[in-house]
């Protein structure tokens, strides 16, 4: 067997989703896994996120530690871990359970100018994640308008930027994940005489 088809075996027997598998010419052999996701069926409720564990790769990397040595397949230091938060996008049902998520795309090919005003020769994009109208495509919807500083005055003059889409086909896509959106700030408070929402 190979080595794809043991890890992907050994993950999905126990329960887990591989996201990637990356193996280096040192030696060391990447396992990413995740809990696996189901659409919410209508009129069901939506279950809480639930996330990987320290057990959860512990238990992976137990039995990968031994099918490995019994298949003779031979590496150096083996990692497990989940997918962090900028999880690659590979699969469709990757796009429909990150739908509304700030996705960074990469085509393989550089797109020229389009109506909606997409410059050409651009291959990188940043924006929400959304289903096309077809319902079968995707598309992804951002505005260049720069972020707005907290507390800045806006003039009620100015115009914003027109809001841009990009259809794309899954087969169009060279690389997908989620944006690394982190707020450092912490947890904000209300402004003195303001109720908090």
């Amino acid at each position: 067997m190979s080595w794809q088809e043991i890890v992907t075996q050994t993950v999905t027997g126990l329960g887990f989703d591989l996201v990637d598998l990356e193996r280096s010419a040192g030696g060391l052999l990447r396992v990413t896994i995740d809990l696996p996701w189901l659409p919410p069926v209508e009129g069901q409720v939506e279950q809480p996120a639930q996330f990987i564990t320290v057990e959860d790769c512990e238990k992976v990397t137990r039995q990968l530690h031994y099918l490995l040595e019994v298949e003779g397949l031979a590496y150096r230091r083996l990692e497990v871990g989940s997918p962090g938060i900028d999880r690659p996008l590979r699969h469709e049902l990757d796009y429909m359970r990150f739908e509304g998520q700030i996705v960074d795309l990469t085509l393989k090919e550089a797109i020229g100018a389009t109506e909606s005003g997409v410059a050409a020769s651009r291959k990188k994009f940043r924006g929400s994640l959304e289903r096309a109208e077809d319902g079968v495509s995707w598309q992804l919807v951002w505005s260049d308008a720069p972020e707005v500083k907290p507390g800045a005055r806006i003039s009620k003059k100015r115009a914003l930027p027109p809001v841009q889409a990009l259809n794309f086909e899954l087969s169009d896509v060279q690389q997908a994940r989620l944006a690394p959106i982190v707020n450092f700030k912490g947890r904000q408070t209300a402004a003195p005489g303001k109720l908090a929402e």
